[in-house]
């Protein structure tokens, strides 16, 4: 290991600790079932798990930028790793569902930390000319860990050792935090920069809120008291924020003000989109198998492993091409490809074969590939390399906020599908005890056994018929009311890929303004001719160094 270049063992370091963090946000969705069977808590209060994980990633998303440069990247780098496994432990050991939420906010705070110095670390390891091939094989760690974590995740969770979920960070991510101390050098900024301390507040408080709002919105719905309570605390508080970082903060937590580069703008605002475009299927494919296909979470995760495999492939081969003929005709081509894509899966129905849905999952990782990784790299070679903290910074707190917006917008076009009666048939089958609940697909109407339930069932009429016992045969009554929420359901997903199509096609069209072949490719000259300026050029690290 001595004698490999520096750069490498930046890229060897960061993809183990960023690995283990991406791997979480996956595998806990798995098992939540079973961590409200196992803590006997309702819906509402076990949803924090997953709430609160979001929101602390919010908070600390946008403070690592400020704590990088008042302390150093890597310190606060290792901090954020080491504060990840830390909470990880205490999920794998929490007695109660109480301590589970605080560990579980531990965990998002490191991760947020993490998670944007880790693209910075990157970033400024390698050469102009190489960043695009060092995206694209970290970008193989960006679509492999969140494939790996329903696999996992399902597999723990058939074998009763839902604790080892988060017990599985542990290790990984003290091999992070040993590979990280051992191979990075420290950076420190010239200055050391004041605490914006109104502009952590009010980000604080805006991220978070709208994070909660959003997280919340699909099951309690949009107009529901506390959602726009929450959303209309984070809209005001986010605009607060802006206020502050562009016309009070003389150091600002976050610089908005580098939106005025037309590139990163541009690139950020496709990111934006494309995490509308391409992430739908992961979160609407699981449903979708599992919901109306009968398919266990371990089997889903098993079909959605090509998209992994195709994009993981792809990956390190489009930043090559990056770094050659720019980001054009890579995202014109990907998300072409994803338009297509998005309007086969929109066509699904209750029979179609799983081997053409794994087909279009191999013809969505490629688009995955070719646009992701791209987005980033050509956001941030626009950014002086004493600003790639923060910038980095500024492009995952946005694009988490807008992610998980999204997602809150397709399960509400999925839920607005369904009618009162089939709701109310959910709302009891997933009530009934989670060990005696037989897996079916609402659409598997040969093979369905309907699990047991209390009191009774929802009728076509919408009145009530009396319960059908554990594991038997439904009667015929049941059979249509199941064709009823099958029709109604795939109406549904219809909706949603149709919603997610729009997205591709606004990305495809945005990417068109962004450089690169076929006209002449300057995405490198801008930055290089910054550097230079600032008496940087060519430094693999521009900033003071601090040997460990």
């Amino acid at each position: 290991m001595s004698r490999l270049a520096y750069k490498w063992k930046v890229l060897i370091s960061v993809i183990f600790g960023i690995f283990m963090v991406i791997l979480d946000s996956t595998v806990i969705n798995v098992a939540f079932p079973t961590l409200r069977e196992e803590f006997h808590a309702g819906l509402s209060d076990s949803q924090w798990v997953i709430s609160v994980y979001v929101m602390a990633l919010g908070i600390g998303t946008p403070l690592a930028g400020f704590l990088a440069d008042r302390f150093g990247i890597k310190r606060v780098y290792v901090t954020g790793l080491l504060l990840f496994v830390l909470g990880s432990f205490i999920c794998g050991i929490s007695p109660s569902l109480g301590l589970l939420v605080a560990a579980r906010a531990l965990q998002g705070f490191g991760g947020g930390i993490a998670l944007p110095l880790g693209t910075a670390l990157l970033f400024s390891a390698f050469t102009l000319a190489e960043q695009g091939l060092a995206f694209g094989i970290f970008g193989i760690a960006l679509v492999v860990a969140p494939a790996l974590g329903p696999i996992l995740g399902g597999w723990l969770v058939d074998q009763s050792l839902w604790r080892w979920i988060f017990f599985i960070n542990v290790p990984i991510g003290l091999l992070g935090i040993a590979l990280a101390s051992a191979f990075l050098r420290e950076r420190m900024a010239e200055r050391k920069p004041r605490l914006d301390v109104l502009g952590l507040i009010t980000s604080g408080l805006g991220f978070g809120a709208v994070l909660y709002a959003a997280s919340i919105a699909s099951t309690d719905g949009w107009t529901a008291p506390n959602v726009l309570l929450w959303f209309g605390v984070g809209g005001a508080s986010l605009l607060a924020f802006a206020l502050i970082e562009l016309f009070v903060a003389s150091e600002p937590l976050l610089n908005l003000r580098l939106f005025q580069k037309r590139i990163f703008a541009t690139a950020t605002i496709v990111g934006w989109v494309s995490v509308l475009a391409l992430f739908g299927a992961e979160f609407l494919l699981p449903l979708y198998l599992q919901s109306l296909r009968g398919e266990t979470a371990l089997e889903t995760g098993f079909i959605l492993l090509p998209l992994a495999i195709a994009s993981g492939f792809l990956a390190p081969i489009a930043g090559k091409l990056y770094d050659k003929i720019g980001a054009r005709p890579l995202l014109t081509l990907g998300f072409a490809i994803l338009a297509i894509n998005t309007w086969q899966f929109s066509q699904l129905d209750a029979t179609t074969p799983i081997g053409w849905i794994l087909f279009l999952l191999v013809l969505r990782g490629i688009a995955l590939g070719l646009t992701v990784q791209t987005t980033l790299v050509i956001s941030l070679s626009v950014i002086s390399q004493d600003e790639v903290a923060r910038a980095s910074s500024l492009s995952n707190a946005t694009r988490q906020v807008v992610q998980s917006i999204g997602v809150a917008v397709l399960a509400t076009v999925l839920a607005t599908s369904l009618s009162p009666g089939v709701k109310a048939f959910q709302a009891q089958t997933q009530n009934a005890p989670i060990k005696s609940s037989a897996q079916f697909g609402v659409c598997d109407f040969q093979n369905v056994r309907v699990p047991a339930t209390s009191g009774s069932m929802p009728s076509e009429s919408g009145g009530q018929t009396p319960a059908v016992s554990s594991g038997s045969t439904p009667p015929p009554y049941v059979i249509r009311f199941l064709q009823q929420a099958c029709a109604e359901s795939i109406s549904g997903f219809e909706r949603a890929y149709r919603l997610t199509l729009y997205f591709s096609i606004l990305a495809l069209l945005i990417g068109l303004s962004l450089p690169g072949w076929p006209f002449r490719w300057e995405g490198r000259q801008a930055p290089a001719a910054e550097h230079k300026a600032a008496g940087e050029a060519g430094h693999e690290e521009p900033a003071p160094i601090i040997t460990p």
